[in-house]
């Protein structure tokens, strides 16, 4: 079986995810490391999380997304996931 990663995202997934991180995040006015301190997430990862430059694990993105007072499904959806 071979190994999903970001280089192997065709559909750009990951960068859709990480467009909607940063909108919600934008329009909350937080900057990039005030969500990654709120997510507890590095905030190095955050903006590869932004960038779709990483495969955001479940867990991550339920941190992301109570960081950003909204649901995981609302930020899959903000990336037409």
């Amino acid at each position: 079986m071979t190994r999903v990663s970001g280089a192997r995202d065709e559909d750009a997934n990951l960068a859709r995810f990480g467009v909607a991180v940063r909108a919600r995040r934008k329009v909350l006015s937080l900057s990039q490391e005030a969500l990654a301190d709120l997510a507890e997430i590095d905030r190095s990862h955050m903006g590869k999380i932004e960038r779709g430059e990483r495969n955001v694990t479940f867990l991550n993105i339920v941190k992301i997304a109570e960081s950003l007072s909204c649901k995981p499904s609302d930020l899959l959806n903000d990336a037409g996931l």
